[in-house]
């Protein structure tokens, strides 16, 4: 059985989101999704990501910034739960949701054999998936196929977020030519917290949404959808492929 509970995030405790999530990795959910809601840019700018040690459920992680660093953090509070399967319901306002990131500047080349051989290279590593069925997951690799970080979670953007938190607390976003795998559909969303962690390639089992077409083609991302039995569709960034 999938399991699905509420985690509240803390920025020098103060609550700016409470989201649905599987629980684990949440130090690397709260990472990744200051860093894909545009809260923090820099690595330097994260002093810690610590559980809230009087929270003897663990449903509270804290979120502490560099010393002498201030920020605004009422534009970036959620004032609603975010839902496991829609993290983009809870964002206070629209406005919020289409913030600008930097344009990608990757021009790395990703060979088309390596995007077909993504699925079947994780091989069993999709635990909670196979004794559930009830778990998303997102990877991210090398443009070479190399498997860097996988997460499951109940809620897709929330393994995305606990993919990129993964990287964004070891210091080594963005990744040249990382390609981003992700179960399931690509959402406008997925899409913007790829381009918040600098990931020129995304790659989804099934279809994208316009939105995210629309987001990936105006950013320069390559879009790729329905990657299964050995093809694909391509609906942004075709350049950037090779056969």
């Amino acid at each position: 059985m999938a399991v699905e509970e509420p985690l509240e995030i803390r920025i020098e405790t103060r609550s700016i989101a409470v989201v649905m999530r599987t629980p684990g990795h949440d130090e690397e959910l709260a990472a990744g999704f200051v860093l894909s809601e545009g809260i923090l840019r820099e690595r330097s700018a994260l002093k810690a990501v610590k559980r809230h040690p009087r929270n003897k459920l663990g449903n509270v992680v804290d979120v502490f910034l560099a010393d002498g660093l201030k920020l605004d953090l009422e534009r970036f509070t959620r004032h609603v739960f975010a839902s496991s399967s829609c993290g983009v319901c809870g964002v206070a306002t629209i406005d919020a949701v289409r913030r600008q990131f930097p344009r990608m500047q990757d021009r790395t080349p990703v060979q088309g054999a390596v995007l077909q051989g993504l699925g079947a290279s994780l091989g069993n590593a999709q635990e909670g998936f196979t004794a559930t069925g009830g778990l998303h997951a997102a990877a991210l690799f090398t443009p070479e196929g190399r498997l860097l970080v996988l997460r499951e979670d109940i809620g897709r953007h929330n393994a995305v977020d606990k993919v990129i938190g993964r990287l964004f607390l070891d210091g080594v976003l963005p990744v040249p030519g990382g390609v981003l795998w992700v179960s399931g559909r690509a959402s406008f969303e997925i899409l913007q917290k790829a381009l918040a962690a600098q990931v020129p390639v995304i790659a989804s089992v099934g279809a994208p949404s316009s939105l995210a077409i629309e987001l990936a083609r105006a950013n320069g991302q390559t879009l790729v959808g329905f990657l299964r039995d050995g093809r694909f569709n391509v609906y942004a960034g075709p350049r950037r492929l090779r056969k």
